[in-house]
C-alpha cells in the first residue's frame, strides 16, 4: 500500500515539519542554558515519537484512500459485489480504537496477517511456507482461529489477509469468521483451483471477501511455477468469479527474470479482461537457497513503485505493492509497526519471512501477545532493518532476529 503524501507536505497533520520545529526549539531554549545533555535526548525521543505517530496517521489514511479507490471502482461498475461504505466506516472507527489503544501503551497494527494452514493442493517452486523450514506443527483449532480473529476485531484491526498453504482447504472456517465480522475486509490469498461453483456462490455470499487469485504472468510463467494447465484453470475460476459480480484480484509473485512481463500493459490489460480489479505484486524473497539471483535489483524496486503509482491513476483498479515503498514509512512495518502475522499454529510473528515468535495465540490472548517483548524490540530498531538485498530486510536480518528470541 502507498502513502498519499498529503498529511506531512499540505500541513494538515498537525505533527508537521513546522510544528516539529517549533516544539523541539522551544524545548531547546528552556533548557540549553542549564543541561544541553538533557535537551538533545528529549529532543531525540521527541522527534521519534512524532515520527512513529506520523508514519502511523500516514499508513491509516492509505488504508483509508485504497478503500476510497475501491469505492471509486464499484461506482464506476456497480454490479461488483463489495460493501465498500460498510468496511471503510469500520477502518475509521478501527483507526480511533486503536489510537486508544495506543495511547494506554499497546500498539495494535491495522493489518493482520493470518496463514491459517501450511497445507496446499500445488508444490510450487519457491513456495514461502515451504522455505520457512518449520517442522510440522498443529494448525490451530477452529475454536482458537475464531477467537483471535473475535479479538482482532475487538482490537481494531481492519484489514486480515488470510493466506496459507492453500487456505481454502479450511473453507468451512473462512466463511463462519467472515460472516460474524462482515465490517472487517478479508483479503483471500489462494491459488484458485478449489474454488469451483459452490464455493464461488458462498463467496458471493460473503461479501467482504475479496479472493486474490495467483499467478506469475501469462500461460508460460504461471504453468513454470506451478503446473503444467494451471494457468487456464485459473481462467475459469476468474471466469465463475467475474459471473457473480465478485470482486476479486491477482497476486503477482514479480522477480528479477519476469518484471518486464508482469509489468507490461499487455499483462494488466489481459487481468482486467478476466475480471481482476485489484493487483498485489508481491517481490521475490529468496526463501530457496540459491535463488537469489530471482530478487529484484534496486532500479527495478524504483521503477515498480513509478510504474504502480501510473497504473493506479490509469487503470480502474488498485494496484498494490508488497511490501511497498517502505521508505516512506520511515522503515520495515513488521512486528506490529503496519502489520503482524499469525503462523498456522498461531506463534504471532513480526512477518511471514522471518518465522520467529515468542509468544502463541494457543496460549496467550492477542492483547498480551501484542506487548511482546520481541516485536517491541524489532520495533525499537527498525530503522536497522533497511532492505538492500534479498527482498526482505526483516529476514536479511534473521539471526540478528533470532539472536533476539534466544535473549527474550
Amino acid at each position: 500500500m502507498y502513502p498519499c503524501g498529503t498529511c506531512w507536505n499540505s500541513g494538515e497533520n498537525e505533527y508537521g515539519p513546522d510544528r516539529l520545529d517549533r516544539e523541539c526549539g522551544r524545548v531547546l531554549f528552556r533548557q540549553v542554558s542549564s543541561t544541553m545533555t538533557v535537551g538533545r535526548t528529549f529532543l531525540k525521543e521527541h522527534t521519534r515519537e512524532v515520527n512513529n505517530r506520523q508514519y502511523r496517521e500516514t499508513f491509516d489514511a492509505t488504508i483509508g484512500e485504497t478503500l476510497r479507490q475501491a469505492i471509486r471502482i464499484i461506482t464506476a461498475e456497480p454490479a461488483l459485489v463489495i460493501p465498500g461504505s460498510v468496511i471503510l466506516h469500520h477502518q475509521r472507527n478501527a483507526a480511533m480504537i486503536r489510537q486508544q489503544h495506543e495511547r494506554e501503551g499497546l500498539l495494535v497494527p491495522p493489518v493482520m496477517i493470518t496463514s491459517i494452514t501450511s497445507r496446499c493442493n500445488l508444490a510450487c517452486a519457491g513456495c514461502y511456507m515451504h522455505g520457512r523450514g518449520e517442522q510440522i506443527r498443529a494448525e490451530m483449532s477452529p475454536e482458537i482461529l475464531a477467537s483471535v480473529v473475535d479479538q482482532a476485531a475487538e482490537l481494531g484491526v481492519s484489514v486480515i489477509v488470510i493466506a496459507g498453504g492453500e487456505p481454502l482447504v479450511r473453507k468451512e472456517e473462512i466463511l463462519r469468521m467472515t460472516r460474524v465480522h462482515p465490517a472487517i475486509l478479508f483479503p483471500l490469498f489462494t491459488n484458485g483451483l478449489l474454488i469451483d461453483d459452490t464455493m464461488a456462490d458462498a463467496i458471493a455470499a460473503c461479501r467482504n471477501i475479496v479472493p486474490v487469485i495467483s499467478f506469475e504472468g501469462f500461460r508460460h510463467d504461471t504453468d513454470t511455477r506451478r503446473g503444467g494447465g494451471v494457468y487456464d484453470q485459473l481462467l475459469e475460476t476468474c471466469a465463475r468469479l467475474k459471473r457473480r459480480n465478485i470482486f476479486f484480484g491477482c497476486s503477482v509473485t514479480i522477480t528479477r527474470e519476469n518484471f518486464d512481463r508482469v509489468t507490461h500493459e499487455a499483462f494488466i490489460r489481459e487481468m482486467l479482461r478476466i475480471g481482476a480489479r485489484a493487483f498485489t505484486f508481491v517481490e521475490y524473497v529468496p526463501m530457496e537457497p540459491g535463488t537469489g539471483n530471482l530478487v529484484l535489483i534496486p532500479e527495478q524496486k524504483m521503477t515498480l513503485h513509478a510504474v504502480l503509482s501510473v497504473f493506479n491513476q490509469k487503470f480502474a483498479a488498485l494496484f498494490i505493492g508488497f511490501p511497498g515503498d517502505e521508505d516512506a514509512y520511515g522503515g520495515c512495518l513488521a512486528a506490529g509497526r503496519g502489520f503482524v502475522h499469525v503462523s498456522p499454529s498461531g506463534d504471532l510473528e513480526p512477518c511471514p519471512a522471518a518465522p520467529f515468535s515468542d509468544a502463541n495465540l494457543a496460549k496467550v490472548p492477542l492483547k498480551e501477545a501484542l506487548k511482546s517483548r520481541l516485536l517491541a524490540r524489532i520495533r525499537k530498531d527498525h530503522g536497522l532493518l533497511t532492505e538492500k538485498e534479498g527482498g526482505c530486510a526483516l529476514r536479511a536480518s534473521r539471526a540478528w532476529v533470532q539472536e533476539l528470541v534466544g535473549r527474550e
